[in-house]
């Protein structure tokens, strides 16, 4: 049985702490702030109170293998459901599309309903990723994998030049489905001519497998992984900043804190490396990339007719995500703002006809700055750079002997599915005690 540190208390860490104390290991969990869960936590006020992070996911089937390695199937304590949509795209001409997840056809109707012709583009350009998808996913994602030794096919596409901007220039004329492809990427601070053309494929993801929530919050998730941390024995030390690693000979001894060192005899560092001075200098090459503007909206009386997720093209990228809790008579929604924002957010949002700011009751805003530090680091992880990016990261290994990486910087991309799959890789590295 190995004593185990997890440096951070986000969605990363709390799946690698769960995951190795399923596995015997005698585990603690290091947190800066009073609370656990980072961006997959709530923001309350005045009765109100919506997800902090993400309000959906793709690949529910990392969020039911976590459950089930690490205790009870994830049916037996939260209601995971489909979204009918991944989201509604509207773009400056006054067009929109709707595009629907789960669903080659349902996608070649949406796209067809915007121009005739656009549906079977789209879905050509999606399957063009099936192979990617496959390749990456058995050699990359799903299994540790070592850059010295990476199978043809994985290296092929990892040390590819083509860029994601490339591509979509290659592939459509016309600039909307450009815009919809490059969506995801851009809503998380990357320039799509620094993006890797196969991380496309998430378009495959997200049209083979849907879009998933939570009945009563994603936060419920974290929620639920903290009640495990209890069930599993886990020691949890909360607002206790990990300042450094205690390294003796090349390998891990200790986690430094203000209040003394925990001896370990592996360290899994779940937040930013640049907080770690004993790992700063292996990623100084690479950068966070940065949140957006960020505003939770009360709203008296009922809110706008939206879908769960809205992205405003324009000047400013400004995405609507409706959901969250309200009291009696009243709604809740989150705007995310990004490019030329010289307005209050909710004035621009106006200038697309969606005006809620006479029903506005309470809100909270919070800058890319106000983020990082409230969080410790960036929910987005690693900004893209280029093709090198990918060993500019550090995880599922890290060069100190004992230190495994999991978390949004331990992955090519942020959002729940590539954090939950950066903690089995640790765990699958690490072993059972």
């Amino acid at each position: 049985m190995a004593r185990v540190v997890v440096v951070g208390g986000g969605f990363g860490g709390l799946a690698s702490a769960v995951r190795l104390a399923k596995l015997g290991h005698d585990v603690t969990l290091v947190e800066r702030s009073a609370t656990l869960g980072g961006a997959l936590s709530e923001v309350s006020q005045d009765g109100f109170a919506w997800d902090a992070g993400p309000t959906y996911t793709m690949l529910p089937a990392v969020i039911r293998d976590l459950f089930r390695k690490s205790g009870r199937p994830v049916e037996r304590e939260l209601e995971l459901v489909p979204l009918d949509l991944v989201r509604e795209h509207r773009f400056e001409d006054d067009t929109s599309v709707r595009l629907p997840g789960g669903s080659r056809s349902a996608q070649v109707a949406a796209f067809d309903a915007m121009s005739p012709g656009l549906g079977q583009r789209w879905v050509d350009h999606v399957a063009s990723y099936a192979e990617d998808w496959d390749v990456l996913r058995r050699g990359y994602l799903e299994n540790p994998w070592d850059p010295t030794d990476l199978p043809r096919d994985v290296a092929a596409r990892l040390g590819s030049r083509e860029t994601l901007h490339k591509r979509l220039k290659r592939t459509f004329k016309d600039e909307r489905l450009r815009m919809v492809a490059g969506h995801p990427f851009v809503a998380e601070g990357h320039d799509l001519r620094n993006v890797p053309a196969w991380a496309g494929m998430t378009a495959y993801v997200e049209q083979r497998f849907g879009t998933w929530t939570v009945v009563g919050g994603m936060a419920r998730i974290g929620a639920a992984l903290e009640q495990r941390l209890a069930t599993r024995r886990v020691a949890v030390l909360t607002s206790t900043e990990a300042t450094d690693l205690v390294v003796r000979e090349g390998r891990v001894v200790a986690v430094a804190t203000a209040a003394g060192d925990l001896d370990a005899d592996v360290v899994i560092c779940a937040v930013d490396p640049r907080r770690l001075p004993a790992l700063a200098a292996y990623v100084e090459r690479s950068m966070p990339a940065i949140p957006p503007v960020v505003t939770h909206v009360g709203l008296e009386g009922p809110g706008p007719d939206l879908p769960h997720e809205l992205v405003l093209h324009g000047e400013a990228t400004l995405v609507v995500r409706t959901g969250g809790r309200a009291p009696d008579g009243c709604s809740a929604i989150t705007v995310h703002g990004r490019g030329k924002l010289s307005e209050d957010i909710l004035r621009a949002l106006a200038r697309h006809r969606v005006d809620v700011r006479a029903q506005v009751v309470t809100r909270v805003d919070r800058s890319p700055r106000d983020l990082v530090e409230r969080w410790g680091g960036s929910p987005m992880g690693v900004l893209w750079q280029g093709r090198a990016t990918t060993r500019q990261r550090l995880g599922p290994r890290t060069p100190v002997t004992g230190v495994y990486a999991a978390g949004a910087h331990a992955t090519p991309g942020a959002g729940l599915p590539y954090v939950g799959l950066s903690a089995a890789l640790v765990a699958a590295e690490i072993g059972p005690a």
